[in-house]
């Protein structure tokens, strides 16, 4: 995918943008733009016009394209290098996007969705654990997830859910897996579209203070299944709050560029499996 770090940034609606899949390119990653649960074809259009100029990808919700179809029309005549279409089942979009010389994305949940995944033609299967931020099924750990989809299946698979640090990149790496697909860490980042307040919670939050709800996307009118809520900070009290962010959110500390904070994690990682192997 023309990319030079197994690194790809998490297509996080209203958090991922053009300006941050930009720098998540330029740095040597893949970087997505996220179209979430209020995502249109206007607002993807916008973002589509921003600073990209290296591979990209985009990524999709599926109950929200069954509700815009021309969510996935727009995509598709971006040309981006990977579309990412999660939390749904059907797969008829792959064809797509193959058609149009475009590699697919899914997130899963469990092992038999990866399985179905790979029998529906994608191309890159996401093992997305509970550890994660934002909405999933929190159905099994990174780790357990992981493991079990690469001894099942035959397509790259990402690793998403609690990797905010070198080590945690090194160990899915170590694992087998072929990159690691990160949301929480890009977060506090200059080029993500978090709101100050927002940012300011994830740098001061401790990876304890998340937790799983649904009640900001049944106040919105959102129309996510209820077996998919959404991991979010919890303030002092333990109450949730809408800011989304994983459980390894304790080791976001600085607002650093993405470039930084990609440097930081491959450097880190390279250490470490340099070590490990001898």
């Amino acid at each position: 995918m023309g990319i030079e770090v197994p690194i790809v940034n998490a297509p996080m609606g209203g958090t991922a943008g053009a300006e941050l899949a930009a720098a998540v390119s330029a740095a040597g990653g893949l970087g997505m733009i996220g179209m979430g649960s209020s995502a249109t074809a206007a607002v993807l259009r916008r973002e589509l016009a921003g600073p990209i100029t290296r591979p990209f990808g985009i990524g999709l919700v599926q109950w929200v394209v069954d509700a815009e179809p021309e969510l996935l029309d727009v995509a598709l005549a971006a040309r981006p290098t990977l579309l990412s279409v999660s939390f749904g089942a059907d797969y008829g979009w792959v064809e797509r996007a193959h058609a149009e010389g475009i590699s697919a994305a899914a997130q899963v949940a469990d092992v038999e969705s990866g399985v179905r995944a790979q029998d529906a033609g994608v191309d890159v299967v996401v093992a997305r654990g509970a550890e994660g931020g934002g909405h999933g099924e929190p159905r099994l750990g990174t780790l357990p997830l992981l493991t079990e989809l690469l001894d099942r299946l035959t397509v790259p698979v990402l690793a998403a859910g609690g990797i905010t640090s070198g080590r945690g990149l090194a160990a899915v790496l170590a694992a087998g897996a072929a990159g690691a697909w990160l949301g929480t860490v890009f977060t506090a980042c200059a080029e993500a579209l978090t709101a100050p307040d927002a940012r300011a919670a994830l740098l001061a939050a401790p990876s304890t203070a998340t937790t799983t709800t649904r009640e900001f996307d049944i106040a919105a009118g959102y129309r996510w299944p209820a077996t998919i809520p959404e991991r979010v900070l919890t303030d002092p009290a333990g109450d949730p709050t809408p800011v989304n962010a994983g459980q390894g959110v304790g080791m976001v500390t600085a607002a650093q560029p993405a470039a930084a904070v990609i440097e930081r994690l491959c450097s880190r990682a390279e250490q470490l499996l340099t070590r490990w192997g001898g």
